[in-house]
């Protein structure tokens, strides 16, 4: 069993409380209380509910940007890149669903890592733009716009936080086959 350092544990459970009532309505007070403590004793392990946020999103932001990176660098087809973007935002957001709401929603409250974030999300975004263009190029993909094409998959994938919680039984394997094939194949018979 593993155990988890006190610091994890205050990251855990703020997590969960950002996703629940919103970065903005919760204390360090209500952290402690969640937590069964007293909120100064939550200063011998953290600095600030900034701090925590900052770990909170930057630490997911950047691991989708080495997903990404070794995604975009590999030998494989755009169609299978594609295919495993999907089950990298799967298989993140499926293990970091708090964590996800987050990224999601809070990270405009971001303090000094905001502009280091949007560094982040713009590369990946362009990164991902990347390998639709060049899937276009190369025939693999329709002669669409990539920007049309990035929003519509990117909007589904970053809006998984929220449907993943609801499936008791999910199988992120099964979940990453199927959604590659509705998003990148389409419904049609």
């Amino acid at each position: 069993m593993i155990t988890l350092s006190r610091k994890q544990e205050i990251i855990n459970v703020s997590s969960d409380l950002f996703k629940e009532k919103g970065y903005s309505a919760v204390t360090m007070r209500d952290i402690a209380k969640a937590m069964g403590i007293k909120a100064a004793s939550l200063y011998n392990h953290i600095n600030s509910k900034q701090e925590i946020l900052n770990y909170i999103i930057i630490s997911l932001a950047e691991e989708f940007t080495q997903g990404m990176d070794s995604i975009r660098s590999s030998d494989l087809s755009n169609i299978d890149k594609l295919k495993k973007i999907v089950a990298l935002h799967v298989g993140i957001t499926s293990n970091k669903t708090s964590g996800m709401a987050s990224l999601n929603n809070d990270w405009m409250h971001l303090e000094d890592y905001l502009d280091y974030y949007l560094t982040l999300r713009v590369n990946y975004e362009n990164s991902f733009r990347e390998i639709i263009k060049d899937g276009i190029e190369k025939n693999e993909f329709i002669d669409s716009n990539p920007d049309i094409m990035l929003f519509s998959i990117l909007s589904t994938l970053r809006s998984l936080y929220l449907w993943i919680p609801q499936k008791e039984d999910l199988d992120a394997d099964e979940l990453s086959r199927t959604l590659s094939q509705v998003l990148l194949t389409g419904i049609n018979k």
